[in-house]
């Protein structure tokens, strides 16, 4: 596997723009963002504001043909297919895919565009960011969790390890799972829970942490995701609230999920392939999922509210 030079970020939102900002600072001619139309006119003219300080990312044309050795995704999973269309000059033989999409499908719809060799599992865990207009802030920018279904320590596959050398040298956190799939599983059950109960009550982490009902209410769509994942094997335990709750507690108070961004922004949300993913699993495995039926129509309701 020859060593990652080339990275190219699809989707600079709040995720996106931190990432690219890590690798920036310690190599900035191996990171560019791809945009085109309206985008490529703003980031030229007011680049990217992260945590105060203005990025002027190197910028990637769609039509060009130069061919990046990794590929991070971090657009809104109803962007997906435009992304899709857009990365198709920037995909070679050895180019890597990393998908840092919500939810559990993004890796079957670009494998199914570029192959399924290309793309690597991967999600991102803990990052804080906060995006208004063109002003990202954040106070952690998280771990990226990435590689294959399982990886056993000290036997990546070359693909894995080659990540795994450009974030060392990029300063990029991250973290190989040796059950990946299981850490899939697991952040769709946060952003299931979490993410969904906050657009609904409207209300930062500081209110999931204090008061006991809304936690319950955050729960009990957990609850739901861990029961789909032992009819489908996918490796989630009780126990797994109890873990995310260690994490919420460390979360700063005022923070608030993306989906609460996208209600007050009045944006979509990603409620398809959060309570609408529960939804089409259950039916499959024949369990009913009332909690997040019922997201499912308040969320909806609260986007046609706009």
């Amino acid at each position: 596997m020859n060593p990652i030079n080339k990275v190219l970020i699809v989707g600079a939102g709040a995720v996106g723009a931190a990432v690219a900002s890590k690798i920036y600072n310690t190599f900035p001619a191996a990171v560019s963002v791809l945009a085109s139309g309206e985008r490529l006119a703003r980031y030229r003219n007011t680049g990217f504001i992260l945590n105060g300080k203005r990025f002027d990312f190197p910028l990637a044309l769609p039509d060009d043909s130069s061919v990046a050795d990794l590929i991070i995704v971090a657009v809104k999973s109803h962007h997906l297919d435009d992304a899709i269309s857009m990365m198709k000059n920037k995909v070679g033989p050895n180019t890597t895919i990393l998908s840092l999409l919500n939810g559990i499908s993004s890796e079957e719809s670009l494998s199914a565009a570029f192959g399924k060799e290309k793309v690597l599992l991967a999600m991102i865990l803990g990052i804080d960011a906060v995006r208004i207009g063109n002003d990202t802030r954040f106070s952690s920018s998280g771990k990226i969790h990435f590689g294959i279904e399982l990886n056993p320590e000290n036997a990546w596959h070359p693909q894995v390890r080659a990540v795994a050398e450009f974030f060392d040298k990029t300063g990029v956190p991250y973290i190989v799972p040796e059950n990946m799939t299981r850490s899939l599983w697991y952040k769709f059950m946060i952003n299931v829970g979490i993410n969904q109960a906050s657009a609904v009550l409207r209300s930062p982490y500081r209110v999931f942490q204090t008061i006991p009902e809304a936690r319950a209410v955050m729960e009990s769509g957990m609850r739901e995701v861990i029961a789909l994942s032992k009819i489908m094997g996918t490796g989630l335990e009780d126990a797994d609230l109890e873990r995310w709750t260690d994490t919420l507690m460390a979360l700063g108070p005022e923070g608030v999920t993306s989906m609460l961004q996208d209600v007050e922004a009045k944006r979509k949300t990603e409620v398809e392939i959060f309570s609408g993913t529960v939804i089409e699993l259950g039916k499959k495995a024949g369990l009913a999922t009332p909690v997040n039926d019922l997201w499912f129509n308040l969320i909806r309701t609260i986007e046609k509210t706009y």
